[in-house]
């Protein structure tokens, strides 16, 4: 069934909760004694609560909660049963509510998953060596900073995150998370994996064609050392070339004299799908393109689409949509609330982190839904998101009426305005504080 209405979406994800409730023992860390007894403070509630959190204190979030109701608990109550949560709890409900979605959009019959990695700033704890970082000098006696490093897999038609590992910030490994969501993958329809520089492995394409996923994956331009070097491609210029690579860890004279044909694999380059006795070559199927992308700028693509029903000019446009990744983002750490946790310890973080994405995702199926009337206007208008989230969050919490829900997006919109260009600003973020949030 496709949980089309808001109405249902709420539903859907109310009825999770409660069926988790129900078999609780499989999500707390004491079955026989946390959540066994009748308290104000259900297991539920714990994970309802856990959904609403935004960017203010606990306090303040918690009374909101309540209604302000007298005789609410206490906030070291709930402190005290998030505490009983398994950590998979929250990831879970996240994979359970997101796969319950159906009749998903497709381009030309494939999903399109884009896989991207974000650093989130958390509180700064020296003693914790697989978050702390150090900055590049550490002569000025500074403490550090400490960081969890957010894999994942966004479905860029629908808008929607379907898979999420989090990884410490110390020794992040981008390309191990993105093979280990590849292969717990249950999507059914056809996948085009869409992936930046950093993803261009042989592991990650063996990966991917043995699941029987179609890639498209930024690769180094020419000279960079990346992973083009030696291939059987032309020098310099435009082009578009199709190739069967033989990989081993073999050292024949047979091997090095077809370089062409051959790539040789040391034992610390990991491939899964390579072993010297039963399996000791792998062919992988890809083509490669270059083309220019500004007047002085080239880019490079990897990928297995067939050349006849893929040509360069369609392979552009299907890059271009992997921005939506960056976007989603943007707007998961500064709109859903990314970057305000409410705890210091990874374990409740993680629980805070998945809650953001189950909420994410919850918006978006029901803004996306919602028909934007296109008047004799200037523009194309889209709804305002940061707003629409906000109304979202209300209709979650049983503050706005379902009736009122779409005229309140519909009223709150934006205009489109394309080809808007700005320069990327990287500077480094610290976690937001506890002492200076507006309560």
């Amino acid at each position: 069934m496709f949980y089309d209405s808001p109405t249902m979406l709420k539903q859907n994800l109310l009825r999770t909760i409660s069926n988790m409730q129900e078999v609780s023992q499989l999500f707390v860390k004491q079955p026989e004694k946390d959540f066994s007894r009748k308290r104000k403070i259900s297991f539920a509630d714990t994970i309802r609560f856990l959904l609403s959190m935004n960017g203010n204190t606990v306090p303040k979030e918690w009374m909101d909660y309540w209604d302000f109701y007298p005789d609410m608990p206490s906030v070291s109550a709930f402190s005290q049963q998030r505490q009983k949560l398994l950590p998979d709890a929250m990831d879970f409900l996240f994979h359970t509510f997101t796969d319950s979605f159906s009749t998903l959009s497709t381009y030309r019959g494939f999903r399109l998953i884009a896989c991207d990695g974000s650093d989130l700033a958390i509180a700064c704890n020296p003693k914790d060596k697989e978050t702390n970082r150090r900055h590049n000098s550490i002569e000025r006696g500074e403490k550090g900073y400490n960081q969890l490093h957010l894999n994942a897999l966004y479905d860029l038609k629908n808008r929607i995150y379907i898979d999420a590992v989090i990884q410490p910030g110390r020794h992040p490994n981008e390309a191990q998370a993105l093979i280990e969501m590849l292969k717990r993958s249950k999507v059914q329809e056809p996948v085009l994996l869409i992936a930046d520089r950093g993803y261009e492995s042989y592991n990650i394409m063996a990966n991917a064609q043995e699941k029987g996923w179609k890639f498209l994956i930024r690769a180094k331009d020419l000279g960079s050392r990346g992973i083009l070097t030696h291939l059987p491609i032309p020098e310099d210029g435009t082009f578009d070339c199709t190739l069967s690579l033989i990989l081993t860890r073999k050292q024949t004279k047979e091997i090095k004299s077809q370089p062409h044909k051959y790539r040789f694999l040391t034992n610390k380059t990991v491939c899964d799908f390579l072993d010297p006795i039963e399996n000791p070559f792998y062919t992988l199927h890809f083509r490669v393109l270059r083309f220019p992308i500004t007047e002085s700028t080239m880019e490079c693509i990897i990928t297995n689409l067939e050349e006849e029903d893929f040509p360069m000019k369609e392979i552009k446009k299907l890059y271009e949509w992997r921005w939506g990744i960056e976007r989603s983002f943007r707007e998961l750490k500064y709109t859903i609330g990314l970057t305000n946790f409410h705890a210091k310890k990874v374990e409740y973080i993680l629980q805070e982190i998945f809650a953001r994405l189950i909420i994410y995702n919850f918006c978006e199926r029901i803004i996306t839904k919602i028909v934007i009337q296109q008047k004799n206007r200037k523009y194309i208008y889209q709804a305002n998101f940061t707003v629409a989230v906000l109304i979202c969050r209300e209709f979650f919490s049983g503050r706005v009426p379902p009736p009122n829900l779409e005229a309140l997006i519909q009223k709150n919109i934006l205009p489109v305005r394309e080809g808007r260009k700005a320069p990327r600003k990287i500077r480094p973020n610290s976690a937001v504080s506890f002492l200076y949030r507006i309560a």
